[in-house]
């Protein structure tokens, strides 16, 4: 029976033999898909991949702003976590309405 060392060098072999294996199979289905794409005319776009260009961000909330912050942060008074400045503002014992634009 092989010692614990000798079975993990094997096993470290195989997996630098497996990753080798992996390269090269990638390349050809690379090449295979390229030459596919260039005989019917298929773009990056066609198959709904980024075009270069970055999308535009979605905003966090539709909602318009209700309050500003004493830094001039926005914050629309919806569901969910109060930001940051909001708490600080309660913890002081200060009024949100204070803050209502």
């Amino acid at each position: 029976m092989a010692s614990y060392s000798e079975l993990m060098a094997q096993a470290q072999s195989l997996m630098a033999q497996a990753e080798q294996a992996r390269k090269d199979e990638l390349s050809a289905v690379i090449a295979d898909i390229k030459a596919k794409m260039k005989q019917f005319g298929i773009t990056v776009a066609d198959l709904g991949g980024a075009t270069g260009g970055k999308k535009a961000g979605k905003s966090k909330s539709s909602a318009p702003a209700k309050y500003r912050g004493p830094n001039g942060e926005l914050w629309a008074g919806g569901p969910g976590r109060k930001p940051e400045w909001v708490r600080a503002v309660l913890a002081s014992g200060k009024s949100i309405e204070d803050f209502r634009i």
